[in-house]
């Protein structure tokens, strides 16, 4: 396929490009005799020369959320959204115009467009899962860093390929789940800080898997490219609430079905596993072996994950609240140093931070796929309902045909990676 056709060259010249080429030192060009304090970068503001420039891509939502925050930092100078919605991309280009008193930020349908300027420094991304990969490993090869939204992986293939383009291109990538530093501090200070003891295990609880999806077709609504929401998803009829981007996982959004996502346990686990995963400090591994225990009178099933250090994460463990911890405080544990966002403004803040460093972030993308791991990993044990052996070091089941199956899913072309 023509990489030109793909990945057209950039659409617009950017203004610090323009004026190099114009020799606006030259002093034949007479400067105005007003220049704003912003543009100087007086009064503590960022002038736009130093400002990381932003794009956004899938703005519905917690896009839109995400959009408002990037739009709102001062150290941002957001350039151009796109979205498959025309009415969704239309408004937030009038609000970045709004913002700026500009006419500059250009809208998109097709992120390619987008990814192929030049001039844009980083990317937020926060289409359906099923998306996620393709744009992130896209973007980090077109040399932007990024912010994506959990979850961030579809599959547990996909995670390796998020991490190694991020190290090849040297991008900083960073995950979106603002609750694992956020929502459960409290679990994470007293377990980093020795005041249970010797930490032995974790609980999560998340609800309901997806499933596959049979709704009626209904007319596409004009404006909308329903062909690109699929995307790398199998092709199917047009129906609201097969894309709805709502927060349900029960038959009233792209998060119920199986196409699209795993449902709550990658949706809420992606939160959920984060934090137990940080509290136990296993952020930087995998686990080794999920026990599948099943259903037994009115007790649902539920899975133990085991880590190689010993550690233990449950899910939906009987009698155990989200985020419970057991431990042994006769076995004294000494504090750590607890790791933190960089910068200020939470974990967009945090990004925005190591874009400038070029440090890690918080939710760096190996931790956030070490995270989905888990997610995904359970998904499969709930699905095939028995235990599972896993070889992080060669992403495999061993000897387990049946469950490698699951490690990744056929995808439309032209969206393979």
């Amino acid at each position: 396929m023509d990489e030109k056709k793909l990945f057209p060259a950039p659409l617009r010249t950017t203004r610090r490009e323009f004026l190099k080429a114009a020799g606006l030192a030259s002093t034949a060009l007479a400067l105005p005799t007003f220049i704003p304090a912003s543009a100087l970068g007086r009064d503590g503001a960022v002038p736009p020369s130093e400002r990381i420039r932003v794009g956004g891509i899938g703005l519905g939502n917690m896009g839109g959320g995400d959009f408002g925050t990037f739009l709102g930092r001062p150290e941002v100078q957001y350039l151009a959204v796109c979205d498959v919605r025309k009415n969704v991309r239309d408004g937030k280009k009038a609000q970045a115009d709004e913002r700026y008193k500009s006419k500059d930020c250009i809208a998109y349908n097709d992120f390619r467009e987008l990814l192929a300027r030049e001039d844009i420094d980083a990317v937020h991304v926060a289409t359906p899962d099923h998306w996620h990969t393709l744009i992130v490993t896209e973007a980090c090869r077109r040399g932007k860093d990024v912010f994506c939204q959990k979850p961030e992986t579809l599959t547990l293939r996909e995670g390796p390929l998020m991490v190694e383009y991020a190290r090849r291109y040297s991008r900083v990538v960073s995950g979106g789940s603002q609750r694992v530093r956020e929502d459960y501090r409290g679990t994470v200070d007293m377990c980093w800080g020795g005041k249970l003891g010797k930490v032995l295990s974790i609980n999560v609880v998340t609800n309901n898997l997806s499933h596959a999806c049979n709704l009626p077709p209904e007319p596409v609504p004009a404006g909308f490219d329903w062909d690109m929401w699929l995307g790398p998803a199998p092709w199917a009829p047009y129906n609201a609430k097969r894309c709805d981007g709502n927060y349900s996982t029960e038959d009233f959004s792209w998060r119920s079905y199986w196409d699209y996502s795993s449902g709550e346990i990658t949706d809420w686990g992606a939160h959920h596993f984060g934090g137990a995963t940080f509290a136990v400090d296993v952020r930087e591994l995998q686990p080794q072996e999920v026990i599948y225990h099943a259903p037994e009178g009115d007790k649902r099933a539920h899975l133990e994950f085991v880590y190689p250090n010993g550690m233990k994460i449950t899910h939906c463990k009987p009698g155990k609240a989200n985020m419970e911890v057991d431990n042994n405080e006769r076995e004294t544990r000494a504090p750590k140093p607890i790791p933190g966002y960089k910068g200020k403004g939470g974990i967009i803040g945090d990004f925005l931070a190591c874009v400038r460093s070029r440090e890690k972030p918080f939710r760096d993308i190996q931790f956030a796929v070490n995270t989905m791991s888990v997610c995904h990993l359970g998904t499969i044990a709930y699905r095939l309902q028995r235990s599972l052996k896993w070889d992080a070091a060669k992403q495999t089941f061993p000897g387990d045909a049946e469950a490698n199956r699951f490690t990744d899913r056929a995808r439309r072309q032209p969206w393979q990676l």
